[in-house]
Parts: C-alpha cells; sequence; structure tokens
C-alpha cells in the first residue's frame, strides 16, 4: 500500500508534464509558440501538437478570421470645393503574418485596429482633397475606395496585417452647410432645366422653319404640275376645238358668237354702246333677215 501512493502521484505528475506539452489549434486560428520570450515557430495548421513544458514554452493564440472595424465616430474631411463632408466608413482586415503582428503591435487587435484607422483617415484626406462632392459621392466614388484600399493595405502590411476590403457606408455634409449646398444644388438644377429649355425651343423654332420650308416647296411643285396640267389640257381643248371647228367654220363662228352673246347680256343691267352695223349683230341680223340693222338692235340697247 505504501508503494502504490508514490506510484500515483507519479503518474500524476507524468500525465501533467504530458499534458502540459500537448495543445490544439483551431482551424480559425494561428498558434504562436514562444520560447524564453521569443517567437519560436507559428503553426497555422489545426490540430493536435506539440510543444515544451513550461516555462520553456508556451503558446499564444491569434485569431485567423477576417475582422471589422466599424466605429460609431464619423470622421470629416474637406473637399477642393473647401467644403465640409462626414464621411461613415468600415474596414475589413485580418492577421497575414503573426510575426510581424506581435512585433508591431505586441499582437494586440486594439493597437492594430487603432493604427489601420489612422492610416485610413489619412489616404481618405488625401483622396477627398483632390475631389468634388458630385466625385465623392457618386462620380469617383469606387476610385476613391480602389485608392484608400491600395494605401491602407501598404500601411497595414508593416503591422502583418491584411486588408481586405474598404467602404464608404455613408456621405453626407456637415449641418453648418448643408443648406447652403442644397440651395447651390437647386439653383445648378434649374440652370441646367433652363439650358435644356433654351436647347429644346431652338430645336423646336428650327423643325417648324424646315416644316414651314418644305410646305412652300411641296405648293410651288403642286401649283408648277397643275399648270403644267392644266397648259397640256387647255393644249388639249384647243386642239379638240380646233379639229372641230375645222370641219365647219360657219358653225364654229356661230357658236363663238353665241358664247360672246352669253358674255355680254349676262344680267339685265348690261347695257353695250356699239354700233348696231358691227359684225358683232351679224347672227342677230341674220336670224331677223335684214341687211343693214335689226329693227330691235339700237346704238344703246338693254340686254335681252
Amino acid at each position: 500500500m505504501n508503494r502504490i501512493v508514490p506510484f500515483i502521484l507519479l503518474v500524476l505528475v507524468a500525465l501533467g508534464v504530458l499534458g502540459s506539452t500537448l495543445f490544439v489549434v483551431d482551424q480559425r486560428q494561428y498558434a504562436v509558440v514562444y520560447a524564453l520570450g521569443e517567437i519560436r515557430k507559428v503553426i497555422d495548421q489545426p490540430g493536435l501538437h506539440f510543444k515544451m513544458p513550461p516555462p520553456f514554452q508556451n503558446v499564444q493564440y491569434f485569431d485567423r478570421r477576417i475582422l471589422t472595424i466599424d466605429t460609431a465616430d464619423i470622421d470629416r474631411f474637406i473637399t477642393s470645393e473647401k467644403l465640409n463632408i462626414q464621411i461613415d466608413t468600415f474596414v475589413k482586415w485580418r492577421i497575414a503574418d503573426p510575426r510581424q503582428f506581435v512585433r508591431s503591435v505586441q499582437g494586440s487587435e486594439l493597437v492594430a485596429a487603432d493604427r489601420i484607422s489612422r492610416s485610413l483617415r489619412d489616404a481618405l484626406n488625401n483622396e477627398i482633397a483632390k475631389r468634388t462632392v458630385a466625385d465623392v459621392i457618386s462620380g469617383t466614388r469606387h476610385e476613391i475606395t480602389d485608392n484608400v484600399l491600395v494605401k491602407v493595405n501598404d500601411d497595414a502590411k508593416q503591422l502583418g496585417a491584411e486588408i481586405v476590403d474598404v467602404r464608404l457606408k455613408r456621405v453626407d455634409f456637415a449641418p453648418e452647410v448643408q443648406e447652403r449646398v442644397f440651395d447651390r444644388m437647386q439653383s445648378e438644377r434649374k440652370r441646367v432645366a433652363n439650358e435644356r429649355r433654351a436647347t429644346g425651343s431652338a430645336e423646336s423654332e428650327k423643325i417648324r422653319a424646315d416644316a414651314d420650308r418644305q410646305r412652300e416647296v411641296i405648293l410651288a411643285e403642286a401649283y408648277r404640275d397643275a399648270q403644267v396640267l392644266k397648259g397640256e389640257g387647255d393644249a388639249k381643248a384647243a386642239q379638240v376645238y380646233a379639229g372641230a371647228f375645222g370641219q365647219n367654220p360657219e358653225f364654229a363662228s356661230f357658236y363663238r358668237s353665241l358664247e360672246a352673246y352669253r358674255a355680254s347680256f349676262r344680267s339685265r343691267s348690261d347695257v353695250l354702246v356699239i354700233d348696231p352695223s358691227a359684225d358683232f349683230f351679224r347672227y342677230f341680223r341674220a336670224s331677223s333677215g335684214q341687211s343693214s340693222r335689226p329693227a330691235a338692235a339700237g346704238a344703246a340697247a338693254p340686254a335681252k
């Protein structure tokens, strides 16, 4: 019995020493093994690993997942127009080199986040100072974030970290300049609207003038074609009349005289002052059977 107790104690001590040499690395972690205060090795493979028992070696774990810097503070920046704007940002980052991370910030995520935030503010200040409000809001927003990402990532490499993404969550005017900026934007929109109305009015007048010109051209061409057709018709009619009158000249002369009588005596108030023996009354005289002048004709006779 006296021999069993020391044996059990020896086994317990051996198990304790063996347990202190074993450690487990999770897939979400880095394990940094220190030997007498110096980094001995970095383990990034998950599983069961061995080390020397304390105080010869000890282990410190670091998160290898993507971390987020998203504070409630909103930073102010000045654009090239000397306007104050407020920008809310967030950063996605992770530990890329645990050795460098330990040497630069003693393995503190808070210290690393603070230095990354300061680098972010400096990079944003340099980018926004070269651009207008419109560029920051929409025009070159992606270009700004890309440039800032490159700059902050270069600074983060000195910390043993890697910047995964940088985003501008919100861009807004400072309260003291909001009303002035909105008035300016409204005036600018009105100016653009007036320019477009003026341009539209000018285009409208141009279209109307072109339409009027085309109308005049179409009417002139139609009148020309109508006169050509009318002339051709008159020529054809004259040709037909000439052919018909050529077959009986006496009838043709009689028909023309009747047309002249109809035109001359169109109204009862029409009066002709003419020599009764004129050739104009030739068929009147022939119809009455008189050789010199008809009894019904006079120097001034009312139309029948």
